[in-house]
């Protein structure tokens, strides 16, 4: 009996271990293919990342990513507007070919998708906070995203097709559910897209940085009275701090008794009904500090000095928002290293597209113009991504799907526009990478005019064509602020003649048919 009992043990054992050993081997396997976590802020401009320089902010945990990883510094995008970024990168192909090509329009979701592929190789996927693609999202396990553009405070969410509300500051709560997940998903390769709602308009901070910046002093930028000399469709554009800034909805100035004005013309009730989300507790706070810039917004009797109070206001929310966005990524990175994950997960930091702030005296984004055209990105990869790296060569929000297919080890679709970042990043190859880049922007709302353009690093030409029709050039080496628009210059006209024949090469290449010019 003992001997047999010895025998049945023994073989239990060995059982074990062999299953042990299988589910070891398993467990390996996927660990060498790594989680992925793609960070998207909404409107974050470079000009507000300390990795790019800026002096306005410091943004330590986004930096953090940069310094163990690499900084793109010519990162652009395709189409600078919210819903067409966020299809680039769900499709790896430019908006003509996605179908979405403005903020109007319905993504489809029937479509081959980044999040679709990664699931169908063996990733969990997520997606959480801000969707902004009016259709349901497909090719997730678990999504819950803000309806429309959602809203800062106490936030209503859909998840899984359910509505629901949740408790706090929106860049809180979406970090907070995105661990969550991860915590919960962890035991497979993981894709979770977690987007950020802030900083995009109407720019409300969270309670705790108030009063952050109060006696910040924020110079103008150098082309912020721009006189748009020879550019028709600057002088026509409705998005200049000086008259398109709302005085309730952005600057937060509680003026009820204000007439409809150029300051206070945008949507008079969307302040009410954002401050109303504030519970009573909140609302005391919020009011403490914006009764007091009301008070300062009364004394102002001439137009210079509020055109430079809306400014102040506006850089002093936006850069509020931003402070919140970064303690969030630092969240994500504390729980990577807590949790043992930092090594095997690649985490991405970047916008969905640039922003003005002042420059040309304009906020938000659309043209061409480096401020909107240029959006941060940065990357890190600890098993596999060198540290310390400053990526120089042009990179596209176009590239983000190949790159992280790559990584994954899945093979990318021959239809997908973008070039994969790994030979920059891992291997440092820059032979055969693109000299230029090719934009489009279809959008008429804001008064903004729709156009298309290449960009060398030189030169940029721009071809704005609906509704009106004009040409600019900018010779970046000698007009960085791009100001002096040298279309009708005969200098130029061989340089002219050569970019066109470069940007109808780059429309024959990406198959965007725009007819004759």
């Amino acid at each position: 009996m003992n001997r047999l009992l010895f025998v049945l043990m023994m073989h239990a054992v060995s059982l074990l271990f062999i299953f042990s050993g299988q589910t070891a081997f398993s467990q390996q396997a996927k660990c060498t293919r790594p989680n992925i976590i793609f960070i998207m802020a909404d409107d974050h401009a470079l000009q507000a990342i300390s990795a790019y320089g800026s002096k306005l902010v410091r943004t330590p945990n986004i930096d953090r990513i940069a310094r163990e990883g690499a900084v793109m510094k010519n990162g652009f995008v395709t189409n600078s507007v919210c819903s067409p970024s966020r299809a680039v990168i769900l499709t790896g192909k430019y908006s003509h070919l996605n179908g979405l090509r403005d903020n109007g329009t319905y993504f489809n979701g029937a479509q081959q998708t980044l999040p679709k592929i990664m699931r169908a190789n063996g990733y969990q996927t997520a997606i959480v906070g801000k969707w902004h693609l009016w259709s349901e999202p497909s090719g997730f396990d678990y999504w819950n995203i803000l309806p429309a553009q959602g809203h800062y405070y106490n936030p209503p969410f859909i998840k899984m097709g359910k509505d629901t509300v949740y408790k706090g500051y929106v860049t809180d709560v979406i970090t907070d559910l995105s661990l969550q997940w991860i915590d919960a998903n962890r035991s497979k390769p993981f894709f979770l897209m977690l987007h950020h709602k802030a900083p995009h308009r109407n720019f409300m901070p969270p309670l705790k940085y108030l009063h952050k910046f109060d006696d910040a002093a924020f110079p103008l930028p150098a082309s912020f009275y721009d006189d748009y000399k020879d550019r028709p469709a600057l002088q026509r554009q409705q998005i200049t701090v000086a008259h398109d800034l709302d005085i309730r909805y952005d600057s937060k100035i509680p003026c009820d008794t204000c007439a409809v004005t150029a300051i206070n013309n945008w949507a008079p009730a969307e302040y009410q009904r954002e401050i109303e989300r504030l519970t009573p507790q909140e609302r005391r706070q919020w009011d403490s500090v914006y009764q007091a810039e009301y008070a300062q917004f009364k004394k102002i009797h001439d137009p210079a000095s509020l055109v430079k109070f809306q400014f102040r206001r506006y850089m002093e929310d936006y850069l509020r928002c931003i402070l919140s966005v970064d303690d969030n990524v630092g969240r994500v990175l504390d729980y990577l290293d807590k949790t043992g994950l930092a090594e095997n997960t690649i985490v991405i930091y970047t916008s969905d597209q640039g922003f003005y702030m002042g420059e040309h005296g304009l906020y938000d984004k659309r043209f061409m113009y480096e401020e909107s055209f240029r959006t941060p990105m940065v990357i890190r990869y600890p098993a596999k991504i060198k540290a310390g790296q400053q990526v120089n060569e042009f990179t596209l929000n176009l590239d983000i799907a190949p790159t992280l297919l790559e990584y994954a080890g899945v093979a990318v679709p021959a239809d997908m526009q973008g070039e994969s970042m790994n030979r920059l990043l891992q291997k440092g190859q820059v032979r055969n990478w693109r000299k230029e880049i090719y934009y489009h922007y279809y959008e008429l709302s804001f008064g903004l005019t729709r156009h298309y353009g290449i960009y060398t690093g030189r030169y940029k030409l721009m071809h704005f064509y609906d509704p009106i029709h004009a040409w600019e050039l900018y010779d970046l080496k000698k007009d960085k602020l791009e100001i002096h628009n040298l279309y009708n210059d005969p200098k130029y006209a061989k340089v002219i003649q050569d970019l066109k024949t470069r940007l109808r090469a780059l429309q024959q290449r990406y198959k965007d048919d725009v007819g004759e010019w």
